[in-house]
């Protein structure tokens, strides 16, 4: 079974920011993380190594213009409680 959630928004910077810290407290310990995502809290059980890939995406359009995006993915097979 996959359940996925997804929210996309428009953030600033600096909220933007507060989100990624926010996750990255969620994630830091050997707890349970919650995770909020839009309107809904998930608890995720990381195990102490997990698969980390970034991902950075550049285009040049002359019409549309130039931009750029990140991609993030972090994976691990969940703790057993």
């Amino acid at each position: 079974m996959v359940n996925k959630t997804l929210n996309a928004e428009k953030l600033s910077r600096e909220e933007t920011a507060d989100r990624l810290r926010a996750l990255a407290d969620a994630i830091e310990g050997d707890d349970d993380a919650d995770v909020r995502v839009g309107n809904k809290q998930i608890t995720l059980r990381p195990r102490s190594t997990v698969g980390y890939e970034v991902g950075v995406r550049e285009r040049s359009s002359v019409l549309r213009g130039s931009r750029e995006s990140v991609t993030v993915t972090m994976e691990w097979k969940a703790r057993k409680d």
